[in-house]
């Protein structure tokens, strides 16, 4: 008895060890402390329960870092908060893109003639074309507010400060990008990474003071932006973050796609990706 005993003392102290050992192992990854993530779906009427979408670290992490100037824009503007997190972690490919790399340009703005800050030119629409450079990311977001004070945009400012879809598809309406399914690009990252949980409502007086500030700001004779493309049949969508090594041919033969049909679905004029870079796939 006193033989079993000792066994059974061995064996729980050897799987003591065991976990110890697994909790100490600096090859186990864990999720940092303050990123968020998305919480559980509820079950669904059948009882089974929905799969959440996919999101990456990489994307949190960036949230999580610009979560703030995003806030502070949106209570001085009216812009949501998820609608400047979604359009900047979209452009950016969470942070990843060449033109936020070297330029602190989260949103691909390109020079416009009133433009007097630094310059980079990158192949885009046409050869060489202009983009603008900060001194620091909070910069591009700052600008970014800016940019959108202009007349073509003035309708948006009227809607709620909350009303992250109202604004996705005033974007698309107004041509903020040629890409023909931009709105529920936006809406689907917004929903994805739960970034209407930093859009806050306002009440009735002060959405009235805020629109006579932002009115008064909006600029009327900027140069106006390319026309949205003409918009092509609605298909279910989902988005795929490019990981290392994927080129365009092999996401596209993933999806049961052309390299063609893959490039006229995300609006890309050449194969070129980059790591983090977010495209619209068929569900």
């Amino acid at each position: 008895m006193r033989t079993l005993y000792a066994l059974i003392a061995l064996f729980t102290c050897a799987s003591c060890l065991s976990k110890h050992e697994v909790l100490q192992n600096p090859r186990v990854h864990t999720r940092p402390g303050p990123v968020r993530t998305p919480s559980s779906v509820p079950p669904s009427s059948t009882g089974e329960n929905k799969r959440p979408a996919a999101t990456s670290l990489s994307g949190h992490q960036y949230i999580e870092r610009y979560k703030d100037i995003a806030i502070t824009e949106m209570e001085r503007y009216g812009i949501p908060a998820s609608i400047k997190l979604a359009q900047a972690l979209l452009e950016s490919g969470n942070g990843n893109s060449s033109l936020a790399r070297e330029a602190n340009n989260h949103f691909g703005i390109k020079c416009t003639p009133e433009w007097v800050g630094g310059k980079t030119y990158k192949d885009d629409d046409r050869r060489d074309d202009c983009f603008r450079v900060y001194a620091q990311p909070e910069d591009s977001f700052k600008d970014h507010s800016q940019f959108l004070l202009r007349k073509r945009y003035a309708a948006l400012f009227e809607l709620d400060k909350d009303d992250y879809k109202g604004w996705a598809r005033g974007l698309k309406a107004a041509g903020y990008a040629t890409n023909p399914r931009y709105a529920d690009l936006l809406i689907d990252l917004i929903e994805r990474y739960e970034l209407h949980q930093y859009d806050r409502p306002e009440s009735r007086q002060a959405k009235i003071r805020r629109e006579a500030v932002v009115q008064e700001e909006i600029v009327e004779n900027k140069p106006q932006e390319q026309q949205i493309a003409q918009a092509k049949a609605p298909v279910s969508i989902d988005i795929h973050e490019v990981r290392q090594g994927e080129t365009l041919s092999a996401i596209a033969r993933k999806y049961g796609l052309s390299t063609t049909e893959l490039k006229d679905l995300n609006g890309l004029k050449t194969e070129s990706l980059f790591i983090g870079q977010l495209i619209l796939v068929p569900k």
